[in-house]
Order: C-alpha cells, then sequence, then structure tokens
C-alpha cells in the first residue's frame, strides 16, 4: 500500500463531538476517486488533539467507509505505552497499516526515538510507516537513525519532509535516504508544493493533504510521474501553485478545512480549539484559488 497516491484527510470536529456522517462520507468519496490508499489522524487528521476514545472511533469509521482501498491510521502520543494502545486500537479496526511520529514534550534523544520504534514495531502485525515530521515534533531525523529503524520487524515506509525544490538535489536526497534503508521500505514525500519533485527524484509514494479534498488534480500528476511524465507532474504542480501559496500562508489544516467547507463536505467549525478556521479575508482567496484550478477538478 505504500506506493501512488495516499490522500490524508480532515477529521471534521467540534468541542462536543466528531461528525462521523461528514467524515465517513469523505473517505467513501476518496475510495470513489481511485486513491491507492487513505490517511486518516495524521496531522490533517488533528491526531493529537484527540482522545483515545475518539481516536478508536475515527479509525473503525474509516475502515468501514473504505471498501477495498486500505487505510492508514496514525497512532502518535507523548507516551510509548499510550502509542502501543493505539496501535492496537488501530489493528482492532481493520487498519492495513499505522504512521507513527516522535511525538514529545521534552526534547527526545536518537535512542529514545529508536526505543520507541523498537517498543511498538515488537507486537504490531501491520505495517508501520515512519513520520518525520520535524516541523511538528522539532526532532530531526539522520539517515543514520533511519536506517536503524528500517531494520525493524513491519516497517514499510518512511514519510519525509518536503524535498528540495531543485531537482538534482531533491535525487539526491532520495538517493541518499535509499541508500541507508533496505529496498522493501518505500520513501514518500509529503510537504505538498515539493511532491511532483519529490515523485520525480524517485519517492515512492505521496502522502497528500489536499488529495484529502481534491483527489483528482493529485491522481493525475501521481499517475504523471508513475509514468515517467516527468514534465506533465511539474506542470500539474505548477498549475497548483495558487493552493500551495495559501499552505504556505495559513499552513495546510486551516486551508483543507475551508476548502472542505466551499465544496460542503463539512459544516462549521470542523476544527479543535484552540485551533481556529480562516478568516473570511483569507476565505476569499480559497474561493479565487479553486475558480484558478477549476479545470483541474
Amino acid at each position: 500500500m505504500f506506493t501512488g497516491l495516499s490522500a490524508f484527510l480532515l477529521t471534521p470536529v467540534n468541542e462536543t463531538e466528531i461528525d462521523d456522517s461528514a467524515f465517513s462520507r469523505m473517505v467513501s468519496r476518496l475510495a470513489d476517486a481511485g486513491v491507492d490508499s487513505i490517511g486518516a489522524l495524521g496531522s490533517t487528521g488533528s491526531y493529537a488533539y484527540l482522545t483515545r476514545e475518539e481516536r478508536k472511533r475515527v479509525a473503525q469509521l474509516a475502515v468501514a467507509a473504505t471498501g477495498t482501498t486500505p487505510v492508514m491510521i496514525g497512532i502518535g502520543s507523548l507516551r510509548t505505552a499510550h502509542v502501543r494502545a493505539l496501535a492496537e486500537d488501530a489493528q482492532n479496526a481493520g487498519a492495513a497499516a499505522v504512521l507513527l511520529a516522535p511525538m514529545s514534550y521534552q526534547q527526545l534523544t536518537a535512542d529514545e526515538v529508536f526505543g520507541l520504534y523498537e517498543a511498538v514495531t515488537r507486537e504490531l502485525s501491520v505495517p508501520l510507516c515512519v513520520y518525520d515530521n520535524p516541523g511538528t515534533t522539532h526532532f530531526t531525523f539522520t539517515d543514520e537513525l533511519h536506517s536503524r529503524i528500517a531494520e525493524l520487524p513491519n516497517i514499510g515506509s518512511i514519510k519525509i519532509p518536503g524535498v528540495p525544490l531543485d531537482p538534482a538535489e531533491a535525487a539526491g536526497r532520495v538517493n541518499s535516504l535509499r541508500s541507508h534503508i533496505p529496498s522493501t521500505v518505500t520513501i514518500g514525500v509529503s510537504g505538498d508544493a515539493s511532491a511532483a519533485i519529490g515523485l520525480n527524484a524517485g519517492c515512492d509514494v505521496w502522502y497528500s493533504v489536499l488529495a484529502g479534498v481534491l483527489p483528482k488534480p493529485c491522481l493525475a500528476l501521481t499517475r504523471a510521474s508513475q509514468n515517467d511524465e516527468s514534465k506533465t507532474a511539474a506542470a500539474l504542480s505548477n498549475r497548483l501553485e495558487p493552493i500551495w501559496e495559501l499552505f504556505r500562508t495559513h499552513g495546510s489544516l486551516r486551508v483543507v478545512s475551508a476548502i472542505a467547507e466551499h465544496l460542503g463536505l463539512v459544516e462549521s467549525p470542523n476544527l479543535p480549539q484552540p485551533v481556529r478556521g480562516l478568516a473570511e479575508s483569507a476565505r476569499s482567496r480559497i474561493t479565487d484559488a479553486l475558480r484558478q484550478v477549476d479545470d483541474l477538478l
């Protein structure tokens, strides 16, 4: 399941409940669109803000609504014992894989991060994707640490941050990491604005925020790169620049939340406080950006 396009979706939530119906409809919509896998309870899914029971419920809903499309469930938490419990919940729900970032309050050492993955993979029966997201975890993986972790059982993929924008530098980044890990472990790019560059540089999968609300253009970009049509993939990414600019300005979570509202997929509010949706002045820019890429949707 760690190839192609993996669409990460919003968890619509207010201060009292998760919108089960809206979430299930969004999952089914992605499965019907033909994405290769679906990611629930990633950063876009606000996993860090939810209780264990809420996360268990989201995992169950995601698997129930997806049909045959595999689902990956985020299991990150501050304590190893909590991560192991969340992994058990995800597996019991029928997840095809789990996603784990090394969350922390105290700054973690490399040995502590390795110990986290060692403890969790020891009990897993499904593959695990290593979530390398220094922007939120404030932990930076080295290729050497990735190498150690990739030798553990059930490691299936590494989700790396956005690659350098220079194609040669991006290829060098991907090739360097690949030289440190087994061939059975795939490399996935996040950071949507650099996804075409990452895929063209040899990444196996795009872990995409935008695909959670706009799967069609993201699928077209991914398939172009998979078919060695690198110029087409790059051109499609350039066409999506109005959205990438909004991501850079406001953060991808708030932007996809506003897009989901614009499309009628969710109601407002749908983000966990204290996180707030976009102000009205920014929402007009969402409308303008979608208008500019309307022919791709």
